[in-house]
């Protein structure tokens, strides 16, 4: 646990991304929130962390580290159930063709066939690690170990809204057009952000998402007729 500037604590389970960090980030996460704690204003969380905001004319550091403390020595990280009330999203995507021109460059560099790369990304239940970079943008994991692959020495100039890429054992779903070091695999029409709803960003972390193949010439159909914005996307509340 470590200050961060006047008002901040940020809370680190490992140096690196692994389930069990991200587990923990987004369990203690939660549980901060449940606990109610006087002068708390904010949490939130990355990869393998989680930050807390405070309030230093309604409560102390000193307090506040104490009750933090409480919580972290009362429970075994190794092994912590993740929250309740997440979901699990099915999200069409298409794989490959114009919508994910660089699904062969990254399906070689895991060692397999772009065959056996689809129907990992369809079979894998990918947590939301963390959401950042551009608003509502998830971070998505994590995937086999030979999907471990690196970024590109380059940029791509742009990908679009709803673009799935993949590097690091994990996914990023584009909640918006940009430049990215990241292979385009995949493309959805889903929209993470959507600034005009009650709740703007769409996926929450701990979400999980599970892809469905469909062609380019259905997802055209979703783009043409979908205006809500989940592309064809249904979710229901995991147990």
């Amino acid at each position: 646990m470590r200050s961060v500037g006047l008002d901040g604590l940020l809370i680190t389970f490992a140096d690196r991304l692994s389930d069990g960090a991200n587990r923990a980030a987004l369990a203690f996460r939660a549980m901060v929130q449940n606990a109610a704690i006087e002068g708390i204003t904010e949490t939130t969380t990355s990869l393998a962390s989680t930050f807390v905001l405070y309030d230093p004319l309604k409560s102390d550091l000193t307090h506040i580290r104490a009750r933090l403390l409480d919580l972290l020595e009362a429970t075994d990280w190794s092994d912590v159930p993740l929250p309740q009330q997440r979901r699990l999203w099915h999200v069409p995507a298409a794989f490959g063709g114009t919508r994910g021109p660089q699904l062969d460059e990254a399906a070689k560099l895991a060692g397999i066939d772009r065959d056996q790369a689809i129907e990992e990304m369809t079979a894998t239940r990918v947590r939301v690690l963390s959401i950042g970079f551009a608003p509502g943008q998830p971070y998505l994991g994590t995937l086999p170990p030979h999907w471990n692959i690196p970024r590109q020495s380059g940029l791509t100039k742009q990908v679009p809204n709803g673009a799935i890429a993949v590097a690091i054992r994990q996914l990023v779903l584009f909640t918006a057009a940009t430049p990215t070091g990241w292979r385009m695999i995949g493309q959805t029409a889903f929209r993470g952000f959507r600034p005009d709803q009650e709740a703007p960003f769409t996926l929450g972390v701990g979400d999980e998402i599970l892809f469905s193949a469909i062609s380019e010439e259905e997802l055209g159909h979703i783009e043409d007729t979908d205006d809500s914005g989940l592309g064809g996307a249904t979710f229901e509340v995991i147990p």
